[in-house]
């Protein structure tokens, strides 16, 4: 590695635990002592407090009760990197120490700004989708001083309509159309990553009813100058987004319940594709949807697993059919 990139590991390892020996640095970094040193130095001519102590029980350490210098990224690298790692905060402890890191680090101007964003961000899925960091600063911002948003909502690509909401409602554009998509006016309360995408779970104020939009499709986003008050049943965030973005948009919704393990079935279906809900510890439920039933229950013998149709009813039946039709595959010879 170069000498930057090593310089930053050096700094991430004296960060980890309190002390390091030199021949352990050393070896971590596939170096000398002397480079150990050297590198060292290089840290303290950049302000980072480091302390050598000589003999036995001596090593390396940071400072304690010392200031970090900020970390030199502009304003737009910083929101970037802290949307990155709250994409997958909620997924391993790697990504929130960083995040704490990062926060020391910061000027002050910015500290704030990503602490609203880390405030404003849930997630199910554990994926790191690509973002737009200005859109997504907007709109943290705007879930944490609770002032409403507008924007304009993209139709699907290919389509003529507009669909987003809890029951994949389609929304025509009448109100406050626009060329392309809708002007829409939301009460912002969460945002959320998936394994696929961010979405914000928002109470649209035209439609009376809460809804969830794909930031992707979302253009001129602009926070209003009046606040509004925060209502009292609000949805789980990723819960409802989840169950929105794998189920409700769809034409049909399905519930099975398996015989398997929660974490077996989960480990078999991408977050945003189903939701999956235990029932014991060797069973659990699965809730998807799909534009054809034949696709759901395609999918659901594919996991490898016993399962029973819990609705819609009509869904036996089409697994009776689906039955007899491979029955008759394989008689044939």
């Amino acid at each position: 590695m170069g000498t930057t990139e090593r310089v930053l590991a050096l700094l991430g390892l004296l960060q980890q635990r309190r002390l390091w020996t030199g021949p352990e640095l050393a070896s971590r970094l596939g170096v000398t002592t002397r480079t150990v040193r050297r590198d060292v130095e290089r840290l303290r001519v950049l302000g980072y407090p480091v302390h050598a102590g000589q003999g036995v029980g001596g090593g390396y350490q940071l400072g304690p009760g010392q200031d970090l210098p900020p970390l030199l990224l502009d304003d737009e690298e910083a929101i970037a990197t802290a949307v990155a790692l709250l994409a997958g905060a909620e997924s391993g402890d790697a990504a929130l120490r960083a995040l704490t890191k990062l926060d020391r680090v910061l000027p002050t101007r910015l500290r704030h700004e990503v602490r609203a964003l880390a405030g404003s961000v849930s997630s199910f899925g554990g994926g790191r989708p690509a973002v737009d960091s200005e859109a997504l600063t907007t709109l943290a911002r705007a879930c944490r001083d609770e002032v409403l948003v507008q924007f304009v909502y993209a139709r699907p690509s290919g389509t003529g309509r507009v669909t987003d909401g809890p029951s994949g409602a389609v929304a025509d554009g009448s109100s406050g159309a626009v060329a392309g998509g809708s002007l829409r006016e939301v009460e912002p309360y969460r945002l959320v990553a998936s394994d696929r995408r961010w979405y914000l779970l928002a109470f649209d104020v035209g439609r009376n009813d809460w809804r969830t939009f794909r930031v992707d499709r979302m253009s001129e986003i602009s926070e209003k100058s009046w606040h509004f008050k925060r209502r009292e049943a609000v949805p789980e965030a990723a819960a409802f987004v989840q169950e929105s973005v794998s189920s409700r948009v769809y034409k049909y919704q399905a519930r099975f319940l398996v015989r398997a393990p929660m974490a077996t079935i989960r480990a078999l279906i991408p977050a945003s594709a189903a939701v999956v809900r235990e029932r014991t510890a060797t069973t659990c439920e699965v809730i998807s949807g799909a534009g054809n039933l034949d696709f759901i229950l395609m999918h659901m013998t594919l996991l490898g697993h016993d399962f029973e149709v819990l609705d819609p009813p009509d869904l036996r039946e089409r697994c009776a059919v689906l039955a007899d039709r491979l029955r008759r595959a394989a008689e044939h010879q």
